[in-house]
């Protein structure tokens, strides 16, 4: 899918002339063939750079652009072809995108859609990506994000056809057909992984004649502060006093959901010892699923395990009667060894 020409000179849909015609020189001078010399990919870039300023500086290719996207040509096409048929005075039918390119049944310039298209027939809209960064508490959960994009439909005043009583419709100016904004609720599966593209089928762009394209959501999970995520096993820190690391015991480990998990620990437990908590990780979600954007059938209880990773916590001060205590100890161990000498 080719990028979006607002895209390639960075620059918003509000821009002026002189914001495009700036980016433009800033970009070209940038990725001139003359200053990266033998680099193929500045090449292509230019030429990306150089196409999107020839449409965005031309007022009526732009305006065009902006009501079409990618197929702004195949409009053009039309509108040339309807002035030239009300111009001869040989052809007055009334019709519109879909008559245009024949939607798959020879219409009157079937040939125009094969010249800009190399296929003959309706053309199934393409798909198109929005990113959506979550947390890992969302991934753990689900969750859901609202998508803001443009979506093309039929006009209603005239129902498509681009004309009122043989007079260009004034709602649509004769395309047949109205961008409008449109919000779409998204449903992110528990256990999504971070580069997952999860699919809603037919709410991308509209085909010409044909089936509308896929939207894709591309997801992003941030990294936690606290949990690191291998796969659907996370990975924790919980840290251990002395006392119960030597003499065994018992600590709390908070989970990901924010509740807390028990863990027994033998005596003489060393530093940075992992302990594996089953089923207490991430849902596990096939690719399948999280494609489709649903929970995995037979696997919504199905869980990595969380490890926990000991870290021995030594006191920062003692009381008097510790530090004999500790001093005790140390002649013991002193004696014991000697003794096993």
């Amino acid at each position: 899918m080719a990028r979006d020409f607002y895209e390639v000179l960075g620059v918003p849909r509000s821009a002026s002339d002189k914001e495009v015609r700036q980016a433009f020189r800033k970009l070209a001078r940038k990725y001139h063939p003359d200053v990266n010399p033998g680099d193929a990919q500045a090449e292509t870039r230019f030429k990306e750079i150089n196409r999107a300023y020839e449409v965005l500086s031309d007022a009526g290719k732009r305006k065009k652009y902006d009501r079409y996207g990618e197929r702004w040509e195949q409009a053009e096409a039309f509108d040339q072809a309807r002035r030239a048929g009300g111009a001869g005075g040989a052809f007055t039918q009334t019709f519109d995108l879909g008559d245009l390119f024949g939607r798959g049944r020879g219409g009157p310039f079937e040939g125009v859609f094969e010249a800009f298209t190399g296929r003959r027939g309706p053309m199934r809209g393409q798909n198109v990506e929005f990113a959506a960064e979550i947390t890992l508490e969302e991934a753990f959960q689900g969750t859901t994000r609202l998508i803001e994009m443009q979506s093309q439909e039929a006009c209603a005043t005239c129902g498509g056809s681009g004309q009122i009583a043989g007079a260009v419709c004034h709602v649509c100016q004769g395309a047949g057909a109205l961008v409008r904004p449109k919000r779409i609720e998204v449903k992110i599966p528990a256990g999504v992984q971070d580069g997952a593209r999860v699919r809603v089928a037919g709410e991308g762009r509209a085909g010409l004649g044909g089936p509308r394209g896929d939207l894709y959501v591309v997801v992003r999970v941030r990294p936690h502060s606290r949990f690191e995520r291998r796969g659907a096993d996370l990975i924790t820190e919980a840290g251990v006093p002395l006392e119960d690391a030597v003499l065994g015991g018992e600590v709390e480990v908070r989970m990901l959901s924010g509740k807390h998990v028990a863990l027994k620990l033998p005596p003489l437990t060393q530093n940075g010892r992992v302990f594996r908590l089953s089923g207490l990780g991430m849902p596990k979600l096939s690719t399948e699923a999280t494609r489709r954007g649903e929970e995995a059938k037979g696997k919504g209880k199905a869980r990595g395990d969380l490890l926990v990773r000991v870290r021995v916590v030594l006191p920062e001060s003692l009381t008097d009667r510790e530090r004999e205590l500790f001093e005790r100890l140390r002649e013991e161990r002193r004696k014991g060894k000697a003794e096993a000498a």
